[in-house]
């Protein structure tokens, strides 16, 4: 496996070297939004992506905040109301949202249940943003 220096996200798991597939909820579970929301998931980061899996917890939010990679969530359960770059987004299970990297965006998890998403990003940056 790769040096833990090879992280970008503190406390992730480094993919290659031998290691292809992996049991998300096997992984150790991280704060994906320190200072700014109460998401937690699970981080793989690969050469030039990372992914992780997500859980905002009902009735709370990731305050505005950016990074300098894109992203793209795809919802696996419970409805966001978010705000990208202004702009009001519902994101419902089986929708796929777009935010532009240094795109100023928050969510907040206003279904019945826990907000679950996949989430993909270019190397550039690790997981966490940068509260606004």
């Amino acid at each position: 496996m790769a040096e833990k220096q090879d992280l970008l996200t503190p406390g992730a798991t480094k993919a290659g070297n031998g290691e292809y597939a992996f049991r998300m909820a096997d992984l150790k579970q991280l704060d994906l939004g320190p200072d700014y929301a109460t998401t937690r998931g699970f981080v793989v980061e690969g050469e030039r992506m990372l992914v992780g899996l997500g859980r905002i917890p009902k009735g709370t939010i990731s305050e505005p905040h950016w990074h300098p990679n894109e992203q793209w969530i795809y919802i696996l359960e419970g409805k966001s109301e978010m705000v990208i770059e202004g702009k009001a987004v519902v994101g419902t299970p089986g929708m796929v949202v777009y935010i532009p990297a240094k795109a100023v965006h928050e969510a907040r998890s206003t279904g019945d249940t826990d907000l679950v998403f996949f989430t993909c990003k270019d190397r550039s940056h690790g997981i966490a943003g940068i509260k606004a």
